[in-house]
């Protein structure tokens, strides 16, 4: 099984990516879990280059570029030989914050992002996707409290420094995704406490595996 997390900027998916592991096996899965962009020492490299605010001046042909070089990395070396292990790949994003990112909030052709991902990656797609759905504002007012609490490291804040704007755009994207994908998204209310995030998640889990 495929799982991704998805959502914006302070929307926990970091936070609940282990529980769920923990909650799968607990079921009787074994599981990967794993993050793009990064989740290799490649794509690491990568990642350092695409979240670092130091590289405001990216375009977004470039950053979309990255993310494919990174997911061809990933896919090859981990998710396609975990997922043919017959283990549960958990994933932290995957294609579809390039489609809300590079496509609904920079403008670059969500057509052409699609076509992208049919040849490039055999439209390879996640079996559920959890949308943990929040408010920019108060997604944009976490992640800068880890930020500057050390939770975070500082060298991985571009997206932070994006306006709200742009969040909106992204929270709009993920949500007409989910509007159109409804057997694959599972709608997360990310505005709860950790634990009745969780909650939520392991119920929609729990009936989604049944």
């Amino acid at each position: 099984m495929f799982i991704t997390l998805e959502g914006i900027e302070g929307s926990g998916k970091t936070t609940q990516i282990d529980r769920l592991a923990e909650f799968l096996e607990a079921n009787g899965m074994k599981c990967v879990t794993t993050r793009q962009p990064g989740g290799t020492v490649i794509g690491e490299n990568i990642r350092s280059i695409l979240l670092n605010p130091a590289n405001h001046t990216l375009q977004p042909m470039t950053e979309l570029l990255l993310y494919l070089a990174d997911r061809a990395q990933h896919i090859d070396e981990i998710i396609s030989p975990a997922l043919a292990a017959g283990k549960t790949v958990i994933c932290d994003r995957y294609f579809d914050a390039t489609l809300v990112y590079q496509g609904y909030a920079r403008g670059l052709s969500v057509q052409l992002l699609l076509e992208l991902h049919q040849i490039l990656f055999d439209n390879l797609k996640p079996d559920v996707t959890l949308l943990l759905d929040l408010s920019p504002r108060q997604g944009l007012e976490r992640a800068w409290q880890q930020l500057n609490s050390g939770q975070r490291v500082g060298h991985e804040s571009r997206f932070e420094n994006e306006a709200v704007a742009f969040h909106k755009k992204v929270r709009t994207g993920y949500l007409e995704l989910a509007r159109l994908e409804p057997q694959r998204f599972r709608i997360i209310d990310a505005a709860q406490s950790p634990d009745q995030v969780f909650a939520e998640i392991s119920k929609t889990l729990s009936s989604f595996l049944k």
